[in-house]
């Protein structure tokens, strides 16, 4: 990996010092602080956050070999596309299982830690097609880089950034840095979408409880937040505990602290 000026690794270790100042509850607002710091280190303009989820171990003509992307969060939203002819044009291409070779890049090993980017590993051609135009050159997406840090045989986290311009070799060596000595903060992302160790996915409402089970305030207090009765928020946290395969906050809170084993 090339080298990094010591400042751009001094930077590197401020922000994970910052990270670890944030609460179990305040996963959010510390991964807004993380991509908006790497954005601001490396120019990028945008960031975003996907878990990576194998879904089926028997894929058959699944391109994407079982994986799915799963539960993304933008730094800074971008107003969805209408589903358009083209969109519909480009799902009847995935049902024919010709996709974007875009959609490939995350697959190329997976279950290592690895670097991924737009520029260096796609086709010319690609840049010219009706996809990226639709997708990426619309938005002002000239580049993007994607860092997969594995968690275990089927599940990833993957942090992105987007660029008006090329990435350069020393802001993808910044960004993989950077998120390599944190995995403690990649499996917390996986925690708070449910998706690491849980049966299965948390819904949005599931969420907002499990945000509050990890700070001090009791289930009548959540409900009062939330403007639930106490009886459903009773219900969303046995349900929340069933997920997780704990009995108790404490076995909650020991999944954030120590780490899903």
């Amino acid at each position: 990996m090339l080298a990094l000026e010591p400042g751009l690794q001094e930077a590197g270790h401020r922000l994970w010092d910052e990270l670890a100042d944030f609460e179990a509850s305040q996963t959010a607002e510390a991964a807004r602080q993380l991509q908006g710091e790497l954005c601001r280190l490396s120019g990028a303009w945008n960031a975003r956050w996907a878990a990576g989820v194998r879904v089926n171990g028997e894929y058959g003509d699944d391109p994407l070999e079982g994986w799915r992307v799963i539960g993304p969060r933008l730094l800074h939203p971008i107003t969805p596309e209408p589903v358009d002819a083209k969109i519909k044009e480009l799902l009847q291409l995935w049902d024919k299982r010709q996709i974007s070779p875009s959609f490939l890049l995350p697959i190329h090993g997976a279950g290592r830690f690895r670097t991924y980017s737009f520029r260096r590993e796609l086709p010319p051609e690609w840049f010219d097609s009706p996809f990226y135009e639709h997708f990426y050159g619309s938005r002002g997406i000239y580049d993007a880089v994607a860092i997969g840090f594995p968690l275990n045989a089927n599940a990833e986290s993957h942090f992105g950034f987007y660029s008006h311009e090329r990435f350069t070799d020393e802001q993808i060596a910044l960004y993989a840095y950077a998120l390599r000595g944190i995995k403690w903060f990649h499996r917390r992302m996986m925690l708070s979408q449910g998706l690491l160790i849980a049966s299965s996915p948390l819904t949005a409402t599931e969420q907002r409880v499990l945000t509050l089970l990890l700070t001090e305030v009791n289930e009548k207090e959540i409900a009062g937040q939330l403007d639930l009765a106490a009886s459903t928020v009773h219900q969303y946290v046995i349900g929340i505990y069933r997920k997780f395969g704990v009995r108790s906050r404490t076995g909650l809170m020991t999944l954030w602290l120590n780490g899903a084993r």
